[in-house]
């Protein structure tokens, strides 16, 4: 009975001249599961470490930060592309840079954008960035799976025939490199110094420009997202932003007041062998220090402590923090698969900040020296803007320190 329906509701189609839309893109697991979708985006192969993403709105934001490399992000949240793509929402800091994300999952197709500020649709912008994606798939199935096995290896093809060879894609799966071990910060960063003038955005305004520099900033860029410039210049910092090898001459040379260390992807163990050296010099100089995501894990290092790989990370714009200090809990911006070991740490090293999802550590700052760094990203973007005063404390911390040397000189 069940067969002839099937064989009736076939005919069905065929007279009325309706027919399924054909399956142009495959999702392959290393476990073994494999999903038919839609492509969107550029055509061809892609691979990295699949996560899910658990953010409402900002799908350009995510989709162009550094930290994203080499990850295939699976989006909660069903409708991506509802307000198109624009100029201004990139996250890539340099201009010269590529789209550094592997690919995206998501549940909806991508349809014609509804919003003011679009300037073409999300699709269109994917193949211009050369980022390929499947859509169509049950993304809520594939972020229970990640949250019970932990991210895994992953494989997207997109293709308009929709003839895919699956021993070879196969193949190609069993050949992706774990995050773990990886360094991705290197090629997510500059090449050479430059530097950036646009402030935050604003309703109706834009990006402004910075007209005043009354603090200098070393940013050492990790694979930062440009918001974090931003962030700085609206609160009158002069930024530099330096490739992460640089040696410690170019940065006293610069003669900042406070070093910032960025965001950035990867396996922050990977960075050792450039980046530990250069931090040690800057923390025997006394110079101010704020780690942020990536930037707070290599502190970390720095300080003689070690990190860790989560089973699934923390990714999205809704993950509450507590600030240890005052007891307030904050909603922040989160984008990383490894933690900190608060217990490697030495203990003139305090927590600050702690996730109340899982109580992983969420910051810490170092006593008697005016270094502190986070786990998330203050600069939003997207996500809320509650943690914006982090920036503030980064440059109070420097007028403070300016202010007693000032003092010591007088006398």
């Amino acid at each position: 009975m069940r067969e002839s329906k099937i064989a009736s509701t076939d005919t069905a189609n065929k007279i009325l001249g309706w027919q399924p839309l054909k399956k142009t893109a495959i999702l392959l697991f290393s476990n073994g599961l494999i999903k038919y979708g839609f492509g969107i985006g550029h055509k061809g192969i892609t691979t990295g470490e699949v996560c899910f993403n658990t953010s409402v709105t900002g799908y350009q934001e995510i989709m162009s930060d550094p930290s994203y490399a080499h990850q295939i992000v699976n989006f909660t949240f069903p409708h991506i592309g509802n307000v198109g793509a624009n100029k201004e929402d990139n996250e890539t800091a340099n201009p010269d840079q590529k789209i550094h994300i592997s690919g995206i999952i998501t549940h909806s197709q991508i349809e014609k954008p509804s919003n003011y500020r679009s300037e073409g649709a999300l699709s269109e912008w994917m193949k211009q960035k050369k980022i390929i994606g499947i859509s169509g798939v049950d993304t809520r199935y594939i972020t229970k799976l990640i949250r019970d096995q932990g991210m895994m290896s992953c494989l997207i093809e997109h293709r308009d025939d929709g003839v895919f060879d699956i021993p070879k894609l196969v193949k190609i799966l069993k050949n992706i490199k774990r995050m773990e071990g990886l360094d991705l910060a290197s090629s997510a960063s500059t090449s050479s110094p430059y530097n950036l003038n646009s402030k935050a955005w604003e309703w109706d305004v834009g990006y402004g420009k910075r007209d005043t520099n009354k603090i200098k900033i070393a940013l050492i860029d990790y694979g930062i997202k440009t918001n974090i410039i931003r962030m700085l210049n609206t609160y009158d910092c002069e930024a530099k932003i330096f490739p992460p090898k640089t040696e410690m001459n170019a940065i006293m040379k610069y003669d900042p007041d406070g070093v910032l260390l960025s965001n950035g992807p990867g396996d922050p163990e990977a960075t050792s062998a450039y980046s530990i050296k250069l931090i040690r010099n800057i923390i025997e100089k006394n110079i101010p220090i704020f780690g942020i995501c990536l930037g707070h894990q290599i502190l970390a290092l720095a300080l003689g402590g070690k990190t860790k790989k989560m089973s699934f990370g923390h990714h999205g714009a809704n993950h509450p923090v507590k600030d240890l200090k005052n007891q307030k809990v904050q909603i922040t911006s989160m984008n990383h698969g490894f933690t900190v070991d608060m217990e490697t740490l030495p203990s003139n090293v305090i927590e600050t900040h702690r996730s109340l999802f899982d109580q992983s550590n969420c910051g810490f700052e170092v006593k008697d020296k005016p270094i502190f760094s986070v786990q998330f990203h203050p600069e939003a973007s997207p996500g809320p803007q509650d943690c914006y005063y982090i920036f503030e404390q980064f440059i109070n911390t420097i007028q403070s320190k300016n202010k007693r040397r000032l003092s010591a000189q007088k006398m």
